[in-house]
């Protein structure tokens, strides 16, 4: 067969297009095409797939290993050596392109566990990429964190001492502490926490004590209580527009959060007047997230309907029960009736 075979195309195209050296071994010549049906198999699934490349270095790689058996026989018929041909045999390329040598079974078996390779493998990729970035950014703002918050703490307590000491000279300028009952004692500490600053907890409960209030306690009391209501009020609005969810409940639910979040705005400035008096940075707040809220309040109403729906079908159950009892007990009554009368 060999012997009569002839060649579609010179012997030095079939080197080029598969990329081997003249006077290489078949195992190169197999390897390289390997590496080539790879990339230009069509159904690689490569962005280099191109049926008509792939058929020319298919036609080259047959002439080439023919070529190669043909120059290793000396003086003898090559169809005499069935053994040294079958050594030849071009083996199927759908064996060694495919999905990186994943998967066994049909070829759609094979595409679906590839698939799924692909996907353990980029998910661990995103995982070590993301676990480098944080060791990286761990070890450059280790050192500056550390600055940054002995810097803090130091303008914080700064600033209370400030504070402290310009209240305390304009009340003693207006006469505040003259009626104190512990005028001239030692003040006691009104609570024990290591984590409470002493001296503004001091401060803050003579001046409540006095009756007066700071500001950015009025306004965070007033920050909360406006939260907890429009919390509230959106939940309450969701359930009663229930399910299902139609056109129109649909769109009377999309005013309401039109409604809900020209609220969070006025309440949004609210919390930068807060932040702008409030004198420990740590007590300041972020501002409220509209679609956060939202999704929220829809989860709260889920909760409940939950609940709602386990209450009901207890309800049902335990109905049932009574009935069933009511039942028996009715054919109790007529069994011991239906004897007696046979007695």
């Amino acid at each position: 067969m060999h012997a009569t075979y002839k060649p579609k195309r010179s012997i030095n195209d079939c080197y080029r297009l598969l990329n081997v050296p003249e006077g290489c071994s078949a195992d190169e010549v197999r390897h390289s095409y390997r590496v080539l049906a790879k990339k230009y198999h069509p159904d690689s699934g490569a962005i280099t797939a191109n049926a008509n490349m792939f058929m020319q270095i298919d036609e080259a790689y047959r002439d080439l290993l023919i070529h190669l058996a043909q120059e290793s026989k000396t003086g003898q018929a090559l169809e005499d050596d069935e053994e040294k041909i079958s050594e030849y045999k071009i083996p199927q390329h759908r064996h060694y392109l495919s999905n990186e040598g994943v998967g066994y079974g049909t070829p759609s078996q094979r595409q679906k566990q590839y698939i799924q390779f692909r996907v353990d493998r980029a998910t661990d990729q995103v995982l070590d990429f993301r676990k480098k970035k944080f060791e990286r950014e761990y070890a450059e703002n280790s050192m500056v964190a550390k600055d940054v918050r002995q810097s803090k703490k130091v303008k914080i307590t700064q600033a209370i001492e400030r504070l402290v000491e310009d209240l305390i000279q304009e009340s003693m300028a207006k006469g505040d502490f003259d009626n104190l009952s512990g005028k001239g004692k030692p003040i006691t500490k009104f609570s024990t926490c290591p984590h409470i600053d002493p001296m503004t907890h001091n401060l803050n409960r003579i001046l409540i004590d006095n009756g007066y209030q700071p500001e950015w306690i009025v306004l965070q009391k007033e920050i909360r209580d406006t939260t907890d209501k429009l919390r509230n009020e959106l939940v309450a609005s969701r359930k009663k527009i229930g399910e299902p969810m139609t056109y129109l409940k649909e769109k009377e639910w999309m005013k309401i959060c039109e409604n809900f979040r020209e609220n969070i705005i006025k309440l949004n400035k609210k919390v930068n007047d807060f932040n702008l008096v409030v004198p420990i940075m740590s007590r300041q707040m972020v501002h409220f997230n509209v679609e956060k809220e939202i999704s929220r309040a829809e989860q709260a109403y889920s909760v409940l309907k939950e609940e709602m729906e386990a209450a009901i079908e207890m309800e049902a159950k335990k109905n049932l029960d009574i009935k069933q009892t009511s039942r028996m007990k009715i054919l109790l009554n007529w069994i011991n009736q239906f004897s007696k009368e046979i007695k």
